[in-house]
């Protein structure tokens, strides 16, 4: 998020450059700018100064933009072609942002077949990657192996590996209730939410676990913490647990037509949906399919002072921020905001000290611990697969793609303007397009507006996006920090750590799409360049 506008160097104008874009040609093959940052001064406070940094080359930045970017398919006899693209690009170093995606096959003998369950994820750390590197490895395997309880004996132990998810999903002796149980939107909800809470549940309490099998009795009797710093779990448990991350996950299934959105955090899912209108263009409906979980969100406000006693009304949010700190106000870990004051102490002398990293004490105003949660929201969607233009007469609409970004995206872009670029990528736009312009190429109508609960900058409609990258998600990146504008675009993508954090967030953004064959029904081929 960029919290503070570039600062105006003095006696630094230039005929049509900003002066907080202000740069310093010194050879044709070295260029610097110049930008204020904040930097600790002699009495060890911060204070802010100017740094001269190297411009760099667009190729270098174009590379960087698309160097985690990728592309994968998926199809089965009698369904749609499935596409998704990731792409991420760090402003903290090392990348606080996570993804993960998984696809479970139903195998051809369930009644339910054929269909899959399609697993997408994006998860945003703060405080250290520690968290969010942990739920990229763990967080699909929790969700899958919850649905599996769904069809097989409650009582039967989870292996932990998703390899067996298929067969716990879909054997032999669930086949007859399967149907009936994962099936139900309301059960599947269920599901997903108890999976995340529990998984975080884990994460919290696996280091008390082993301080607790550290505690011999002569400890116990005196009351003496034992050091454990050097114990092999110590930060390896620790870590994912103080530091902390949002995740949001998609999971659809295909068998039931069903998608499930999970959201734990400020991270957010927009759906464009194509539909046919009157004159017969067409046009995109922005769906948002997620409320960012922040302070500033009415309904979040609302939750938390509900949760704690009414003295705390006034400050258990305070500038849109938890206890003024935290801005999302769901995410796993963040231990600092759950574990009680003492337990935290105890914790952080008996594993953090020794290493030299002692946990920051509390909030100020942290009375009656816990001010955040892990469990998501969770909401349902039907899916259409229609294999022709019936639907569309009919009045029907058909989800065709979803984009899923950690909070660095809209930031950055609106909701509107993010359905806009992809639509117009899908459609094949290519070149440099004035943003006056893009609504008239790629039309857009209002659907599900969400709850935007980002103090986010306004972006001015003057500039121009750009649709030069072959991966879509590569390609919201770049027009999220510039589009067209490459001057603008080098800048603010020069800005090394820890300098950058100022400026932008660690951007993750995953796209999915589908088509059934029938290309009208999934592309805007109304739409045509405009170079």
């Amino acid at each position: 998020m960029i919290r503070n506008a570039w600062k105006p160097i003095a006696a630094a104008v230039v005929v049509g450059t900003p002066a907080y874009l202000y740069y310093v040609s010194k050879s044709e093959h070295h260029q610097t700018f110049d930008l204020a940052v904040k930097v600790k001064g002699a009495d060890g406070r911060p204070e802010m100064a100017t740094r001269s940094l190297p411009l760099l080359p667009l190729k270098v930045l174009e590379t960087r933009i698309r160097e985690h970017a990728t592309l994968n398919t998926h199809s089965r006899p009698g369904g749609p072609l499935w596409k998704y693209a990731t792409a991420a690009l760090s402003s903290n170093d090392p990348i606080e942002d996570a993804n993960a995606h998984q696809i479970v096959q139903r195998d051809e003998s369930d009644p339910s077949a054929p269909g899959d369950y399609l697993f997408f994820a994006v998860m945003d750390g703060h405080g250290g990657r520690d968290t969010s590197q942990l739920l990229s490895r763990v967080l699909i395997n929790a969700v899958a192996l919850e649905l599996s309880n769904l069809v097989t004996n409650p009582q039967s132990p989870p292996t932990g590996l998703l390899q067996s998810v298929k067969s716990l999903l879909w054997s032999s002796s669930a086949q007859s209730t399967q149907s009936a149980l994962d099936s139900d939107p309301q059960r599947v909800a269920h599901a997903i939410e108890s999976a995340f809470t529990k998984l975080d549940t884990e994460i919290l309490n696996m280091p008390i676990q082993i301080l607790a099998n550290n505690f011999d009795a002569e400890a116990r009797k005196n009351k003496v913490i034992p050091d454990l710093s050097q114990h092999p779990m110590a930060l390896t448990t620790m870590l994912p647990a103080i530091s902390g991350s949002c995740a949001l996950m998609a999971v659809f299934d295909t068998a039931h037509r069903n998608l499930y959105l999970a959201c734990t955090g400020d991270s957010r899912a927009v759906a464009g949906v194509w539909e046919k209108t009157s004159d017969g263009k067409g046009q995109w409906r922005v769906e948002v399919l997620t409320e960012d979980q922040t302070g500033r969100n009415p309904n979040e406000l609302k939750r938390l002072q509900s949760e704690h006693p009414k003295e705390e009304a006034d400050f258990v949010v305070r500038d849109g921020r938890i206890l003024g700190g935290l801005e999302p106000s769901r995410a796993f870990g963040d231990a600092r905001y759950k574990w009680p004051r003492a337990i935290q102490e105890t914790l952080s002398q008996a594993f953090l000290v020794g290493n030299g990293r002692p946990l920051r004490p509390p909030p100020t105003l942290f009375k009656t611990p816990p001010y955040v949660t892990a469990r998501p929201v969770v909401t349902h969607r039907k899916l259409d697969f229609s294999d022709n233009n019936d639907s569309f007469e009919s009045g029907e609409k058909a989800l065709r793609f979803l984009v899923l970004a950690t909070d660095g995206l809209w930031d950055q872009l609106s909701s509107e303007e993010v359905v806009s670029l992809v639509g117009g990528h899908l459609a094949g736009l290519k070149g440099t397009i004035p943003k006056s312009d893009l609504p008239g190429l790629v039309p857009t109508s209002t659907g599900t507006a969400g709850v935007d609960g980002k103090n986010k900058k306004k972006n001015a409609n003057t500039g121009s996006w750009a649709f030069a990258d072959d991966n879509v998600s590569a390609h919201l990146i770049r027009n999220a920090f510039g589009g067209g504008d490459e001057d603008y675009l080098r800048k603010l993508l020069s800005i090394p750590a820890p300098y950058s954090r100022r400026y932008r967030d660690d951007l993750t953004v995953t796209v999915v799409w589908w088509e059934d064959g029938n290309e009208d029904a999934a592309k805007v081929t109304s739409i045509k360049s405009k170079l």
